[in-house]
C-alpha cells in the first residue's frame, strides 16, 4: 500500500520533543475530558432542579441506573475501538469517538425528559469508551521509552485535573439555582471537544500502526520526526527494523479470537497472547474493584448519607478532595520510571487497603452512635481516610492500569488488548456504580468491608504475577514473552527490575552498529534494495 507524501515540512515543522509535546496535549485533553465527564454527574444528581424535572426525587435505584448507564455506553465504545480501531488507525478512531461524544453532550445539556437523558448518557459513554481505549495506545506508540510512562501518567493526571475542575464548577454552580446549575456543567465539556478537533487531525499517526499496515515510508519519516533525526539515520532504521521483526513474528504466531474464546491456549504459541491480555485487563479490574468509582461518582452522596454532612459542605469537601487527588496524581509522573509499574501499583493498593479498613471501622462506630450523638466524631474522622484514599489511588492505580495494557500487549494485539482492558474497566465500573447507593442505603458500614477485602487480595496478585515494563522498549516486552517466562515473576530479577535489562541494551547497540556499518559500506543501489518497496520509489 503506497503512502501519500507528507510534504517538505510536515506537522508544521515540529520535530523531536516538540512534536511529542503536541501529541501529549491532544491525548491529555482527551483524558481531561474523560475526567470531567466522570465527575459531572456527581453534582448533577444532587441538584434539586434536575431531580424534579426528570422525576427522580427519592428514586435511588433509578438515579443509580442513570449514573451507571454511562459505563455501559463506555463499554460499547471500547468494543467499537476493539473492532474497528485497528483498521482506522489511532487518529481517526479518536476523532470518531470525539464526534460521538459531541452528539451525546448536546442531548444531555438540552435534556427535558428522563429518556432523553438516558440516551444522551449512553451516547456520550460510547464516544468516551472509543477515546479511552485509543488515546493511551497512540501516546505509547509515539513516545520514547524513557518518556512513555511519564507521559501516560501525565495524561491520567490531567484526567484528574478535569475531575477536579468539574467538582469546583459543580460547587460554584450549586449557588446559581435553576437548570443552569446542571446544564452549564454538562455543556462545559465542549471546550475540550473543540481542542481535540483542532489538534488531532494534523498530528502524526502511530509509526507502529503504519508499519503493521505496510506503510513503511510514512513510518520512517514519522519515526525520524519523533526522534528529531533523518529518516535514513542508523538509529531510526534500527528502530524500524526492530518493529518490522516484531510485526512479522506476531503474524507468524497470530491468534484468532475464536481460538481465544474457545479456550485453546496453545494457539497463542510463544507470544503468550492470553497471558498478556489477562495481565493488561487485570490492572483495570483491580482499579475498579479497588473502589475508585464509589468516590468519583458518589462522594457527595456518601458525605450526605453516610457521614451526615449538608449538601453544600459535601460539595465543598468533594471539590477539596479532588484538588488533593489532582496534586498527588500529577506527582506520580515523577515516580513511574523510578519506582516502576509494580512498585506504584503495590504502594497504591496498600494505601487503599488502609483507607477502606479505617473507613469501615469508623463508620461502624458512627452508625452505632447515632442515637446518643457519639457517632459524630468517628463519622468526621472518616473524611480524612476518604482523602487518604484519593492520595493512595492517585499515585499508582489511577494511571498505571491505563499504561500497562498498552505496554504488555504485542503490536498486532495492542489495540485489541487496550480495548479489552478498557471493556473490563467499564463493565466493572457499571456494576460498582449501580450497586453503590443501594449498598450504602441497605447495609450501611458493612458495604465498606467488600472493598477492604478486594484490596487485600490484589496486593499479592501484583507482587507475584506482574512483570515490570518501566524503561523497556515495547519490543523488549515482545522478546521477554518469546523467552517463555515463568508465571510467577518474583524469582526473575530481569522481569521485576525497574532499569532496562542489560541484554536488551546490548542487542539494540549491536543493531545500530550494524546499520551504521551498512551505511558506510553500501552504495545507493544497495541501500535501495534494503528498503521497503514504497521507499525505493
Amino acid at each position: 500500500m503506497s503512502s501519500k507524501p507528507l510534504g517538505d515540512r510536515p506537522f508544521f515543522g515540529l520535530r523531536g520533543g516538540w512534536l511529542t509535546l503536541w501529541i501529549t496535549i491532544a491525548c491529555a485533553t482527551d483524558m481531561t475530558l474523560f475526567g470531567y465527564d466522570q465527575a459531572v454527574f456527581s453534582g448533577v444528581i444532587v441538584t434539586h432542579d434536575f431531580l424534579a424535572l426528570h422525576g427522580l426525587v427519592s428514586q435511588t435505584s433509578m438515579i443509580a441506573t442513570l449514573s451507571a448507564i454511562y459505563a455501559v455506553g463506555c463499554f460499547v465504545g471500547a468494543v467499537v475501538a476493539f473492532s474497528v480501531g485497528e483498521r482506522l488507525g489511532r487518529k481517526k478512531t479518536i476523532l470518531l469517538g470525539t464526534c460521538i461524544m459531541s452528539v451525546g453532550a448536546v442531548l444531555c445539556t438540552a435534556s427535558h425528559s428522563l429518556p432523553q437523558m438516558f440516551v444522551g448518557r449512553i451516547i456520550t459513554g460510547v464516544g468516551n469508551g472509543v477515546n479511552t481505549a485509543t488515546a493511551p495506545v497512540w501516546q505509547t506508540e509515539t513516545s520514547r521509552a524513557a518518556w512513555r510512562g511519564r507521559l501516560v501518567l501525565l495524561e491520567m493526571g490531567m484526567n484528574i485535573v478535569g475531575f477536579c475542575l468539574c467538582n469546583w464548577i459543580n460547587y460554584g454552580m450549586s449557588f446559581a439555582g435553576g437548570s443552569v446549575a446542571w446544564r452549564f456543567p454538562l455543556s462545559f465539556q465542549f471546550i475540550f471537544i473543540l481542542v481535540l478537533f483542532a489538534t488531532v487531525p494534523w498530528l502524526p499517526e502511530s509509526p507502529r500502526w503504519l508499519i503493521a499496515h505496510s506503510r513503511h515510508a510514512e513510518a520512517l519519516q514519522i519515526l525520524g520526526a519523533l526522534e528529531g533525526r533523518d529518516a535514513d539515520d542508523p538509529f531510526v532504521e534500527a528502530q524500524h527494523r526492530e518493529i518490522v521483526f516484531s510485526v512479522e513474528y506476531e503474524r507468524e504466531h497470530s491468534v484468532r479470537w475464536r481460538d481465544l474464546a474457545g479456550g485453546r491456549a496453545s494457539a497463542a504459541g510463544n507470544t503468550k497472547t492470553i497471558r498478556r491480555l489477562v495481565l493488561g485487563a487485570g490492572t483495570q479490574l483491580m482499579q475498579q474493584f479497588g473502589g475508585i468509582n464509589i468516590a468519583s461518582y458518589y462522594m457527595p452522596t456518601v458525605f450526605i448519607n453516610a457521614v451526615g454532612l449538608s449538601e453544600t459542605l459535601a460539595r465543598l469537601l468533594s471539590a477539596v478532595a479532588a484538588t488533593v487527588y489532582m496534586v498527588f496524581s500529577l506527582g506520580a509522573v515523577t515516580l513511574v520510571e523510578k519506582w516502576g509499574r509494580r512498585g506504584l501499583m503495590m504502594l497504591s493498593t496498600a494505601g487503599q487497603l488502609v483507607s477502606f479498613l479505617a473507613i469501615t471501622i469508623l463508620l461502624r462506630f458512627a452508625e452505632g452512635g447515632q442515637e446518643d450523638g457519639s457517632g459524630r466524631g468517628p463519622a468526621t474522622a472518616s473524611i480524612f481516610f476518604f482523602f487518604f484514599y484519593y492520595i493512595s489511588f492517585g499515585v499508582g492505580m489511577l494511571g498505571v492500569p491505563w499504561l500497562y495494557p498498552t505496554e504488555i500487549n504485542s503490536l498486532p494485539m495492542r489495540t485489541k488488548g487496550a480495548a479489552f482492558a478498557t471493556c473490563t474497566n467499564w463493565i466493572t465500573n457499571f456494576a460498582i456504580v449501580e450497586i453503590t447507593p443501594i449498598g450504602i442505603e441497605n447495609i450501611g458500614w458493612r458495604f465498606w468491608i467488600v472493598w477492604t477485602v478486594f484490596n487485600a487480595v490484589f496486593l499479592p496478585v501484583i507482587y507475584f504475577f506482574y512483570p515490570e515494563t518501566s524503561n523497556r522498549k515495547l519490543e523488549d516486552m515482545d522478546e521477554y514473552f518469546r523467552s517463555d517466562p515463568r508465571l510467577i515473576v518474583t524469582g526473575d530479577k530481569a522481569a521485576i527490575c525497574t532499569a532496562r535489562p542489560a541484554h536488551y541494551i546490548e542487542r539494540e547497540d549491536e543493531e545500530i552498529r550494524r546499520r551504521a556499518r551498512e551505511h558506510a559500506n553500501s552504495s545507493p543501489v544497495g541501500l535501495a534494495e534494503d528498503l521497503p518497496e514504497e521507499k525505493k520509489g
